[in-house]
């Protein structure tokens, strides 16, 4: 059976936005999953200039496909990519280091929360479970959930370090429902990326895409999602609630 059309949310030239609702029938919403980066914090691109630094320096040109390939990828995976198929200089903990170093001199200027990011965990934590899976290091998930006050809200912060595969393997989702002791039918996943939504999905879990400037998925993958919008600002609880 044939996936049902997904939830549409959209803005027509300012207007207030139009839902479009299709009954999926599913289980009671139980938790909320957040991605952290393109979704929570505006640091998606970050990502991308560190890396591609560091080819530039070397003057490697940049792979086609490099940066979505590694998009969602855990630590290990992506500076392995980054030594192996971009081809810098030095291990994959080098390359790991180096990044991981420039993200957290950026996150002390400041994190850079996208619109209605803090309204969006805020308004989950209140009425239910609530988790992040990030493809971030541990310690920076944790730096913006403390630098945010979330770190008292949230049951579950899981970095796909910690687990087998990263994103778009399920991993990473899946551990965080075992925390917060929920079926993975029982969540909604919150993403920004193409790699973010596959692993959701693989997961069992619903998923609301918010679309991000950077890198958007592709239309077909749109469409296996259970609401679209184009800002958190938008997300309400009772259409968290309609998607079970």
């Amino acid at each position: 059976m044939s996936k049902a059309s997904p939830f549409l949310l959209f803005r027509d030239n300012g207007h207030p936005p139009t839902v479009i609702i299709s009954d999926n029938g599913a289980m009671t919403l139980r938790a909320v999953i957040f991605d952290m980066d393109g979704t929570l914090t505006d640091s998606e691109e970050w990502w991308d200039e560190l890396r591609r630094g560091l080819a530039a320096e070397e003057g490697i040109a940049w792979p086609i496909g490099a940066t979505d390939a590694m998009m969602g990828m855990s630590t290990r995976e992506w500076s392995a990519y980054m030594t192996t198929v971009v081809g810098v200089s030095g291990t994959p903990e080098q390359v790991a280091e180096h990044t991981i170093a420039g993200m957290l001199a950026k996150y002390r200027a400041g994190v850079p929360l996208l619109p209605g990011a803090d309204a969006a965990v805020r308004m989950a934590a209140g009425r239910w479970k609530t988790g992040i899976c990030s493809s971030s290091p541990q310690a920076l998930i944790e730096s913006v959930a403390s630098e945010t006050g979330w770190i008292e809200l949230l049951g579950a912060i899981v970095s796909t370090e910690l687990v087998a595969a990263g994103k778009p393997a399920p991993d990473g989702y899946l551990r965080v429902a075992e925390l917060l002791e929920v079926d993975p039918a029982g969540c909604v996943v919150i993403e920004d990326s193409a790699n973010g939504v596959t692993s959701a999905l693989a997961a069992g879990m619903k998923v609301v895409e918010v679309l991000p400037r950077f890198n958007p998925p592709s239309g077909e993958l749109l469409a296996r999602c259970d609401l679209v919008v184009d800002s958190l600002e938008m997300i309400t609880p009772k259409m968290l609630a309609l998607l079970h």
